[in-house]
C-alpha cells in the first residue's frame, strides 16, 4: 500500500468506496473483500446506508482498528451544531468504533452555514470522537474559505476526479495548501474508456484500462481514490496496481484524454 502524508498524517492512498449497493449483504460482502485485498482505507457516509456493514466487516476481519482509515460524512440534514454532534455519535454506533479518522460536510448545499458545521467539527477532533476533518464536492473558493475558517485543518476534498473528469482549478490549491484530493468515480470514465493510449499503455503495463486509470491517479501528489465494486474479482483487481509506474510520456497522453493539462499543473506535478 501507497501512503499521501498530508500535515503529518499517513493516508491509504488507495481506499474502499462504499456507495450505491443494494443491499446490507451486498455492503458488507463488498467490504470483506476489500479489507481481504489489502484495502485499509474505507469510505462512508451517513447518506450511504453501509457503516453498519462497515462496522460488521471490520469486526470479521483479522485487522486492528488502528490499522484503518475509516471516513464517514455528515448528510444534509445533519449541519447544525447539535445535529453534528448527535449524528456522527449514531455514525459511531453503527460503525462500532470509538472513533473516525476523518468526518467530512459531505456537500456544499445547506441552509446552515459551513462555520457552523465547522466550529461542530472541531469541537468533536477536541474530544477525540474524530481525528480528523474535511469536505466534498466544494469549489475552489469554498475550500480556501473551510480553510480559513477551521482551526483544525482541512484533510481533503473529496471531489468527483477521473480520466474523463479532470479537477484542473481544485487540484493546484490542495497541493498549495496541503489538502489531499480524494478522488470518488474514479472509473467513470466514459468514452475515456475507448481511447486507443489508453488501451496501448495498458497494454503495455500487461494491465486493464481501469488500472490504469487508478495508477494514474495515484501518481500525482496530493491525490488518493477510492473506487468501489461488489464484484470480488473487480476490488481485487483494483488494488493490484503498485507493481508498475507510468513514465512521465503515458502521464502525459493520459491527461490528454481529459482535455490535456497546463504547464502550471504539470509543473506542480513534475511532468
Amino acid at each position: 500500500m501507497e501512503y499521501v502524508t498530508v500535515d503529518g498524517v499517513d493516508v491509504p492512498a488507495l481506499g474502499f468506496g462504499t456507495a450505491g449497493m443494494d443491499s446490507e449483504e451486498e455492503r458488507r460482502r463488498a467490504i470483506t473483500a476489500a479489507l481481504a485485498a489489502g484495502y485499509r482505507h474505507i469510505d462512508t457516509a451517513q447518506m450511504y446506508d453501509s457503516e453498519s456493514a462497515v462496522g460488521d466487516a471490520v469486526d470479521d476481519a483479522d485487522v486492528a482498528r488502528e490499522e484503518l482509515f475509516v471516513t464517514t460524512k455528515l448528510s444534509r440534514n445533519n449541519r447544525h451544531e447539535t445535529a453534528v454532534v448527535e449524528s456522527t455519535h449514531d455514525s459511531l454506533d453503527r460503525l462500532g468504533m470509538e472513533y473516525v479518522d476523518l468526518l467530512l460536510i459531505h456537500s456544499p448545499e445547506q441552509d446552515v452555514p459551513h462555520e457552523e458545521t465547522l466550529d461542530a467539527m472541531n469541537d468533536l477532533v477536541d474530544d477525540g470522537t474524530v481525528r480528523h476533518i474535511g469536505v466534498s464536492n466544494f469549489s475552489v473558493e469554498q475550500t480556501r474559505n473551510a480553510i480559513e475558517h477551521s482551526p483544525a485543518p482541512i484533510l481533503t476534498n473529496q471531489v468527483e476526479y477521473s480520466l474523463a473528469t479532470h479537477q484542473p482549478d481544485l487540484l493546484p490549491v490542495c497541493i498549495e495548501e496541503d489538502v489531499l484530493l480524494t478522488a470518488y468515480s474514479p472509473l467513470k470514465l466514459g468514452a475515456a474508456l475507448d481511447d486507443d493510449s489508453l488501451e496501448a499503455i495498458a497494454d503495455t503495463h500487461g494491465k486493464t484500462a481501469r488500472q490504469v486509470a487508478i495508477r494514474w491517479l495515484l501518481q500525482q501528489p496530493m491525490v488518493a481514490t477510492i473506487p468501489r465494486s461488489s464484484n470480488p474479482d473487480h476490488i481485487e483487481r483494483n488494488a493490484d496496481v503498485f507493481d508498475f509506474e507510468l513514465s512521465d510520456e503515458e502521464m502525459t497522453r493520459l491527461f490528454e484524454i481529459g482535455g490535456g493539462i497546463d504547464e502550471d499543473l504539470a509543473a506542480r506535478i513534475g511532468l
